[in-house]
């Protein structure tokens, strides 16, 4: 379970959430328009940029937490990889999501690479396992995000725009991956994706003027839709299957 009480956070002088009070004890999906603060509240339950107020996991705050602590807990998946290392491989690279479990400073366990090659499996990504991460489609690159946020084995996993860059192949792929995801972790989605969102079918926290409120089914409602976003919506007719 996460709990916010008076989160307050931005850049500089611009507030963008402000007061935010909510406790998040299931799936959720978080949607906005854009500049609203969606990815910077994700940040801010992840610890990644100051803020006031308090962010608690199981009770613990966040501030009180070490870095491994931190990524036992929690798995954050920002919409596009960024790669440092032009060299490293699929492989590689989701083993550093073991980070966190690593005992050794210098090697990596048998069980860790045992559970990092269960996960590229997993995702269907064994025959690329070899491959740089830079000769990957944005698909494929997706997918590693994933698996090594799997291999992670954090209890909370935080989607930032997951299709953002994908076509309509590829996000019907993530999509059906972040669904079945719910049976296992906590997942909390950051969309734009009005269609995503209806297919992953969790609550709706929407962010509006720095604050956050808090919907159900009743979200995609046309009426509704039109209130929070200012503009006509015919019925969201184009779905994952």
């Amino acid at each position: 379970m996460i709990e916010l009480k008076s989160l307050s956070c931005g850049y500089f002088s611009d507030v963008i959430l402000q007061n935010i009070n909510i406790k998040i004890d299931e799936h959720l999906s978080i949607l906005g328009a854009n500049g609203s603060g969606k990815s910077t509240l994700a940040k801010a339950i992840c610890n990644l940029i100051d803020f006031s107020g308090e962010v608690s996991i199981e009770s613990k705050n966040i501030k009180e937490l070490s870095f491994l602590e931190m990524a036992k807990g929690i798995s954050y998946i920002p919409a596009k990889l960024e790669i440092y290392d032009s060299f490293i491989t699929l492989e590689e690279f989701v083993l550093l999501g073991r980070f966190a479990h690593k005992k050794s400073f210098f090697e990596y366990s048998h069980e860790d690479k045992k559970i990092a090659k269960q996960k590229i499996k997993l995702l269907g990504l064994e025959h690329l396992k070899a491959h740089t991460l830079l000769s990957l489609s944005s698909g494929e690159q997706q997918l590693a995000l994933i698996a090594a946020a799997l291999a992670q084995e954090s209890k909370i996993i935080i989607f930032d725009e997951p299709t953002a860059n994908l076509d309509p192949h590829n996000s019907k792929i993530i999509a059906s991956y972040i669904k079945k995801l719910k049976v296992t972790h906590q997942v909390i989605l950051i969309t734009h994706d009005l269609h995503l969102a209806c297919y992953v079918e969790n609550p709706i926290l929407f962010i509006k003027d720095k604050n956050a409120h808090l919907y159900g089914k009743d979200f995609f409602d046309d009426e509704v839709l039109k209130e929070l976003y200012g503009v006509g919506f015919c019925s969201l007719a184009v779905k994952y299957e």
